[in-house]
């Protein structure tokens, strides 16, 4: 049975990257004949298509009421996003960091994350509990509304900014027929909802069946499956040399996971929050400190600071196995 839950995660994860890039291919090529501007394109419909895992992923288990799932799928895809994707890249080639990163995205990774921490009301649930899974707050309504409205200011502001300083037209936009790019957003949506479910579900299982807990699961299996488009992007890059991008690409998934994917799930169902997730989130605050710092030193992200960041993303699934 358990085997049968495994071959269908891995089933739901490949839906849901492939059913990200239909989507984002079909969007695009969509905007491009309504004359849309590609920074926004950019900026909004393939950003969310590369959200497209997590978003599916949290709303399903949220619908569900697998609360533990909706929490730590993004705070533990912001982990790997800061501490392997970015880690990573690094270890290929230095990353260099633009000052419009650490001046705009690094403040509101970190401010949406302090957030999302104070408003639970968990906090002083860490220093007196004695089980992890113990419920230690919740992630209600509101708060969602805030991270919503937090976001289409972030999104307003990107694309403002963005206008300001306009870049080269990007001919890799296809200019697809109406029809195939209805077709393509269709399908890849489709396939979305469907990874969404599997990944959901069959995760259940396995945790389940393994005596894990749905933090655990959703902090690390999915976590990592929800990253992979950001992860093979990056990494693709960087091995090219071009890791301008990668910063940027793995601060603002972080954004996007913390402001939208959360603010989603919160107002769809209220998010019980146990002890675990605080300490994740403590943890993720921690480790957005630690790569903005690093971040700051000679205005990137070297090979040994790198390395650390691996050894501290290992250190910190060995600790959530652990406890």
């Amino acid at each position: 049975m358990i085997i049968l839950s495994i071959l269908l995660l891995i089933a739901g994860f490949v839906a849901l990257i492939k059913g990200a890039d239909l989507f984002v291919d079909g969007s695009a090529g969509l905007a491009k004949n309504f004359r849309v501007p590609e920074l926004i394109i950019g900026l909004t419909i393939v950003a969310l298509g590369t959200s497209a895992p997590e978003l599916a992923v949290s709303t399903s288990a949220a619908l569900q009421g697998s609360n533990e799932i909706a929490l730590s799928n993004v705070i533990g895809s912001n982990i790997f996003n800061l501490l392997v994707v970015l880690g990573g890249c690094a270890v290929f080639h230095p990353v260099p960091v633009d000052r419009g990163v650490m001046k705009r995205d690094f403040p509101v990774a970190i401010g949406s994350s302090l957030l999302v921490l104070l408003m639970t009301g968990g906090l002083p649930a860490v220093f007196r509990a004695t089980d992890v899974n113990a419920a230690a707050g919740s992630a209600g309504r509101l708060l969602g509304a805030l991270l919503l409205a937090g976001f289409v200011i972030y999104i307003v502001y990107l694309i403002l900014d963005a206008k300001k300083h306009p870049q080269d037209s990007d001919e890799s936009i296809a200019a697809r027929p109406v029809w195939k790019c209805l077709l393509l957003i269709a399908v890849g949506l489709g396939l979305i909802v469907l990874g969404g479910q599997l990944v959901v579900n069959s995760a259940k299982d396995i945790a389940r069946a393994a005596g894990m807990t749905e933090t655990l699961i959703g902090l690390t299996i999915i976590a990592v499956g929800t990253s992979l488009p950001e992860l093979v992007t990056s990494l693709v890059a960087a091995k090219k040399g071009e890791t301008e991008l990668a910063v940027g690409n793995a601060v603002g998934s972080c954004v996007f996971n913390m402001m939208f994917i959360l603010g989603i799930s919160t107002l769809l169902h209220p998010i019980t929050v146990n002890v675990a997730s605080i300490i994740d989130l403590l943890i993720l605050l921690a480790v957005c400190v630690l790569t903005a710092v690093f971040a700051t030193s000679d205005s990137r992200i070297n090979r040994a600071e790198g390395i650390i960041m691996l050894l501290l993303y290992v250190a910190d699934v060995v600790y959530a196995i652990l406890r």
